[in-house]
């Protein structure tokens, strides 16, 4: 593997044997790159990361950095990334005897008309060697269009309870790197550059400023599966050292730009009830295995389901570029459709989420929800953040009341956030709000939900918020 620009071969490993990217353009998904080499076990099913069919597994690394088996979407993934990679197909597994997540499908008969197979077989064989019991969540990325879950959920069960021995698999994963090496590959005419420093970024800006930025490739990855869109440059984040950074004060936690939400996931799990929830319903396994909180934040999609969340809780994001540094609070992030406060040459380095209670703050309510057509793996209709701050008569002292899906970009309602202060937090109050709510916003109909059932859910989830809070264990006490 080359560092050198206008490299035309990228070394990587699938099924434990070398290979070389050659001739290939770098924005070509890994799925069609495998069926064209002739290996077909991998299915292309939606081409958007829903369906699971193209599952494969990649050599990772955990929230504490260690080696770690992780499906992963082939339809998503661009070739260039795959440098130093180590990658696996169902094609890989069997190793002269069916693998025992095979066989438990065998037995149990998880297979119907068999097309999805592969995908949950993937899925099993990452849980197979994690600390992750290969169960239902395991595969809650991959759908099976027979109905045949029951089967395959006893193929799961089995699986997670037999004893794991040794085998050439773990062997391999703990001899596998856990540091990406830098890399830039050009193929077709396009140049994929993989650097692991934020200066080397920066500079690849300033000589590139048309460049297009990849991070986890779970957006972006739809562009080239569906439109196959053409970027002459692209630059990836994934290696970047300083974006990999998760740190946690009394005051508040610093989240790199480059880190996996799975990840997120498993280190501030309890940290904020809101993002628990938000992270437990954003798509499946394989997308939060790549997808980044960057990402979600630097296609300032409407939809995206963590601006609401991070509204709520007053982030703020830090963002570099080869004249320095500089703060923005996410309330002025966002700036229209697809629009973003992010200068030409800035790349997104950290979001900071303060953690400190204002004084005279008894009680913090806090909860996220998303309602789509899908439980896990699906866009959603509307997405909604609310954290409410109570003194110790329950009158309220601070409300901050976040969505999306409901206008061109993630918006709070603060003229009803200025009207909630003051107020005792009652049913009476929260009534009042739910009336002022559903005229706040002006969404569009589209496909998923029509501006009529978007104004009432913009209202009811809010009431939702005060009345799953009557029960006193789901508030947070503040000391």
């Amino acid at each position: 593997m080359t560092k050198t620009s206008g490299q035309t071969e990228l070394a990587f490993t699938l099924n434990g044997e070398p290979m070389s990217l050659k001739a290939v353009s770098p924005t070509q998904t890994l799925l069609s790159y495998l069926r064209q080499q002739g290996y077909v076990g991998t299915k292309e099913g939606c081409g958007d990361g829903d369906c699971g069919a193209c599952t494969v597994v990649m050599v990772g690394t955990d929230a504490e950095g260690q080696p770690q088996y992780q499906a992963v979407n082939s339809c998503l993934l661009p070739v260039g990334s795959l440098g130093g990679r180590h990658l696996y197909t169902v094609e890989g597994i069997a190793n002269g005897q069916l693998h025992p997540v095979q066989q438990a499908m065998v037995d149990l008969g998880g297979s119907q008309c068999g097309y999805c197979t592969p995908g949950f077989i993937m899925s099993l064989f990452a849980g197979y060697y994690s600390d992750r019991v290969a169960d239902d969540v395991t595969v809650e990325g991959n759908l099976c269009r027979c109905t045949g879950y029951l089967p395959i959920r006893r193929a799961a069960q089995r699986v997670a309870a037999a004893p794991h021995g040794e085998d050439a698999f773990s062997q391999a994963l703990a001899q596998a790197p856990t540091q990406l090496e830098s890399t830039a590959y050009e193929g077709e005419g396009q140049q994929f550059y993989r650097p692991t420093q934020l200066s080397e970024v920066l500079t690849l800006l300033q000589a590139h400023p048309e460049a297009t930025l990849v991070a986890g490739s779970t957006d972006l990855g739809l562009e080239m599966s569906w439109y196959r869109q053409h970027y002459p440059v692209m630059i990836a984040l994934e290696a970047v050292a300083e974006l990999h950074q998760l740190a946690q004060t009394e005051d508040a936690v610093v989240i790199g730009a480059a880190v996996p939400l799975s990840h997120i996931e498993d280190r501030l799990r309890g940290v904020f009830p809101s993002l628990d929830e938000m992270l437990h319903w954003f798509a499946a396994r394989q997308v939060r295995n790549r997808a980044t909180l960057g990402g979600n934040l630097g296609t300032a999609s409407p939809i995206g389901d963590l601006p609401p969340v991070l509204l709520a809780l007053e982030a703020t994001i830090q963002v570099a570029s080869i004249e320095g540094q500089r703060e923005i609070p996410i309330a002025d992030f966002f700036q229209g459709y697809r629009v973003t406060e992010l200068r030409t040459g800035e790349v997104i380095v950290s979001v900071t989420i303060p953690k400190t209670v204002p004084a005279g703050v008894a009680r913090r309510l806090s909860q996220a929800y998303k309602v789509g057509k899908r439980g896990t793996d699906d866009i959603s209709i509307v997405a909604a953040c609310y954290r409410v701050d109570l003194d110790a008569q329950n009158r309220v002292v601070a409300a901050r009341l976040a969505y999306g899906g409901v206008a061109a970009t993630p918006l709070r309602a603060t003229a009803v956030e200025a009207g909630l202060v003051g107020q005792p937090w009652t049913e009476d109050t929260v009534l009042a709000a739910k009336q002022q709510l559903q005229s706040a916003f002006t969404p569009l109909s589209d496909l998923r939900g029509s501006a009529e059932y978007r104004n009432r859910l913009i209202g009811n989830l809010f009431e939702k918020f005060f009345v799953e809070f009557e029960t006193p264990e789901q508030e947070e006490v503040l000391g």
